[in-house]
């Protein structure tokens, strides 16, 4: 069995996220997704928010299952059992970035080795951070994120 991590902030969950967790699901057996409280990141919304709309968004995935975290990436890998960590990488700028974190987990975990995918074309704009800025200034994020994060997201509005 091959278990691997998906981590991040996940402030929201995009669908580019779950392109990349679902296209995961069917290369290994297990897909955890970590989602990391990163307080110093001011997030929209809270940690378990954020799990919970992870969860919702890959309900329909079976071998997928969502933690929250708070400590160092590379020690939720080591109690896990993680074989590889998955990193979507939209640019060369997060090429480099995530070269970086790749070198420092592979460090840190005696050897873990980190996966990087591209995101599926049409959705290789997004990111949470650009969803929340099109969000706090009022603008239509329906197209881009899960059902589960655009309800949260009118329900914060109200």
């Amino acid at each position: 069995m091959t278990t691997v991590i998906y981590p991040g902030t996940f402030d929201p969950i995009t669908n580019g996220h779950v392109d990349i967790i679902q296209r995961s699901a069917v290369l290994f057996s297990k897909v955890i997704v970590a989602v990391a409280k990163s307080p110093s990141k001011q997030p929209l919304f809270n940690l378990e928010q954020r799990v919970e709309l992870a969860r919702l968004s890959v309900a329909h995935l079976e071998n997928v299952e969502v933690i929250g975290f708070e400590d160092l990436l590379a020690n939720v890998v080591k109690e896990k059992q993680i074989h590889a960590i998955i990193r979507g990488v939209r640019t060369t700028m997060d090429f480099e970035y995530e070269l970086q974190l790749a070198h420092l987990n592979r460090l840190l975990t005696n050897g873990v080795e980190s996966l990087f995918l591209p995101p599926a074309e049409q959705w290789s704009y997004i990111s949470s951070t650009l969803v929340r800025d099109i969000y706090l200034h009022q603008g239509d994020v329906s197209q881009l994120v899960p059902t589960a994060v655009l309800q949260a997201l009118e329900k914060r509005n109200k």
